[in-house]
């Protein structure tokens, strides 16, 4: 991780003033409290939603004002990391799933059991609420969650003779060649990335690591099988080649959004985009369905999402003026309205409504969180797992590398960031 960026020029170079930030001294006596709010949001779909919503809320609650500050996804962990360690971060961040225990872990966050941040918890997912603890504490409200699912172009399956998804790996390959040789279009996209990975090592029955055994599995016969699926599945007729420029989910999003490409595996924060596309202004010639099953038999893909999270170094103030903010935005009836604007599945049963169910993509990746999402292992190590994976899966799948060798490394690595685990 970065480390080296102080938390005066982060603060400066986000144009915020310090005040702002940390819970600095903004309120006049029974004037406003000004709270900071980093969102990791796409910024061009998302962030006009939640703009928006906080001219809503500012309008219920006028002694609460909202700074948003939009900080790029890949740029935040580090950036709050930093700040965090300097009293200089944001009131309230969104905090993905894996980094909300890690944060907890290191008391950059405080806990929101039993405030109004978390309010009405029996209406939110379990699974999720218990991503967002550590240690028995709450320190995440569950805004948004996400799956991986195979996404794919129906019409170009139906060129090729199919008009299902492929359950299996197995099937997949052979459909993938079908639509070269009938479609003129590539079959599949494979992304070499560590988390688009998962659904191979669970298809398996494995997983990066054990948390509850304590063990590194990363190099287990498991591990190197599904590894060796992806390999296959890369190798097959139909399969565009490997992409590992820096710009290679680009243009995998390009290609299919396009129809270039019949199927890819992705997950719902996409899907605005998608309906953009060329292949699918015809909402209904997307498919979306469980990702491919591996030899188990069983299909498994990973629960992901955003927790909006209070930092524990702000003052009384705006901790309770953050908290209102996280209960507000949270809350059934804000999730549903997210949901419609932006694509994105809500976290509380509430939100869930006929319109949003009605939405295009919402019922089926609803049913894949139900049926196939695995939640991620109450490990704050867990989200620092997938740099190593990422870097030694490339080199594995460029041939660089045996896979028992590339997965060895890993699990070497993987000593250093969980030195209790065998």
């Amino acid at each position: 991780m970065r480390r080296g960026i102080a938390a005066t020029a982060l603060v400066a170079a986000l144009g915020l003033a310090t005040t702002a930030c940390g819970g600095g001294s903004d309120k006049a006596d029974g004037g406003p409290v000004t709270i900071t709010w980093w969102d990791t949001s796409n910024a061009t779909n998302e962030a006009p939603t939640y703009e928006a919503l906080i001219a809503d809320f500012e309008k219920a609650n006028p002694k609460i004002k909202v700074k948003y500050v939009s900080v790029p996804f890949d740029q935040a962990q580090n950036k709050f990391q930093t700040a965090a360690g300097s009293k200089g971060a944001p009131d309230v961040i969104r905090a993905e799933v894996g980094w909300t225990a890690s944060w907890a872990k290191s008391q950059f966050l405080a806990p929101l059991d039993g405030t109004p941040a978390l309010a009405d918890q029996d209406d939110i997912n379990p699974s999720l609420l218990k991503q967002a603890q550590y240690e028995g504490k709450t320190y995440g409200a569950p805004i948004v969650t996400d799956t991986l699912a195979l996404m794919w172009n129906k019409e170009l399956l139906k060129k090729a003779g199919f008009d299902k998804a492929p359950a299996t790996w197995d099937e997949l390959k052979t459909v993938a060649k079908a639509v070269k040789t009938k479609a003129e279009a590539d079959g599949f996209w494979l992304r070499a990335d560590s988390y688009y990975e998962l659904p191979f090592l669970f298809g398996e029955g494995t997983d990066m690591v054990d948390a509850a055994a304590k063990k590194i599995t990363i190099n287990s016969p498991e591990a190197v099988k599904a590894v060796d699926v992806s390999k296959s599945v890369l190798a097959s007729p139909g399969v565009h080649e490997l992409d590992v420029t820096a710009d290679a989910y680009a243009h995998m999003q390009d290609a299919f959004v396009s129809g270039k490409v019949a199927m890819i595996i992705q997950g719902p924060w996409e899907l605005t985009n998608i309906y953009k596309g060329s292949a699918f202004t015809d909402k209904a010639n997307l498919g979306i369905s469980a990702v491919p099953a591996g030899s188990t038999g069983r299909a498994g893909a990973p629960t992901g999402g955003h927790n909006l999270a209070v930092y524990a170094g702000s003052d009384k103030a705006h901790q309770e003026a953050a908290q209102k903010f996280v209960g507000w935005m949270t809350s059934g009836a804000t999730q549903a309205e997210i949901a419609l604007k932006n694509g994105t599945l809500p976290t509380r049963t509430s939100a869930y409504t006929a319109e949003v169910k009605a939405a295009p993509g919402v019922a089926e990746f609803q049913d894949i969180l139900a049926d196939v999402a695995r939640p991620r292992p109450e490990l704050p190590e867990y989200s620092s797992l997938f740099a190593d994976f990422g870097t030694n899966l490339t080199s594995i799948l460029q041939g660089k590398v045996a896979t028992q060798k590339g997965l060895d490394q890993t699990a070497e690595s993987y000593k250093k960031l969980v030195k209790d685990f065998q």
